[in-house]
């Protein structure tokens, strides 16, 4: 499978209304309404200084979206989906590769990557892993659903020196005074 990222333009706003309410998103928060997706898309609310959004392009199909968020900040996050048809097939393994690439080349002083998803997202959680982000963060009942429940959420993050050297800074787990 051939997989390509190509940068959103302004001319793409109907798709992305279109990919982002014409989905289900069951480890996303919150559903989109379709107006409001067209509105930030005009306003540039997702290619801008603050954010970058890329299709993720398989085999020459629309197959997913990656918004990289928090340029400005030395610490950017991002939301990736991938369309239903489209999931178990590795799109979200490679995306964080090349996500964490692109954001360590592109911005010199990004000093880390971060991502939060919910605990029972295993495949997202075996892509953060693969990649060699390490968990640093578990939070409680903190990620709402649409049906009301409310699901741990897990927090993820690479350093670029762990990238860079291939090893992975341990996370001080046991550092409170007793």
């Amino acid at each position: 499978m051939r997989i390509e990222f190509t940068r959103f333009t302004a001319a793409d706003a109907g798709a992305l209304a279109d990919f982002l309410t014409g989905e289900d998103w069951p480890y996303h928060a919150g559903v989109q309404d379709r107006e409001a997706v067209r509105r930030r898309a005009a306003a540039g609310g997702y290619d801008d200084a603050e954010n970058r959004t890329f299709w993720i392009v398989a085999d020459g199909e629309r197959a997913g979206l990656v918004r990289l968020q928090d340029l400005a900040d030395d610490t950017p996050m991002f939301d990736l989906r991938v369309r239903a048809a489209h999931r178990g097939r590795g799109i979200g393994t490679a995306a964080v590769a090349w996500l964490t690439r692109y954001l360590f080349a592109e911005l010199p002083g990004v000093r880390r990557v971060e991502g939060t998803t919910r605990q029972d997202n295993h495949a997202m959680r075996a892509a953060f892993r693969r990649n060699g982000y390490v968990k640093e963060a578990h939070y409680r009942r903190a990620w709402p659903a649409p049906d009301g429940a409310r699901h741990d959420a897990v927090g993820y993050a690479i350093l670029r020196e762990d990238l860079e050297s291939g090893e992975i800074t341990p996370v001080a787990w046991d550092d409170e005074l007793t």
